[in-house]
């Protein structure tokens, strides 16, 4: 069963919303601990950023 446009969008802004703390909290780790825990915490910020991205190009939604 397919999702109604409004619950796409929702999903998108969770999405959005996670990648958009753990590149926060990339940052901020960096400048409070040192730039190799920002390193490495970029990785799972840069997975959230490209699952978030594809959803939305998956289903239509504009940048």
């Amino acid at each position: 069963m397919s999702e109604t446009r409004s619950e796409v969008l929702q999903e998108s802004r969770r999405k959005g919303a996670v990648a958009g703390v753990t590149a926060i909290a990339a940052v901020a780790a960096g400048v409070v601990i040192g730039p190799v825990t920002a390193v490495v915490l970029a990785a799972p910020a840069a997975y959230f950023g490209w699952c978030w991205w594809k959803h939305r190009a998956e289903n239509g939604i504009r940048f």
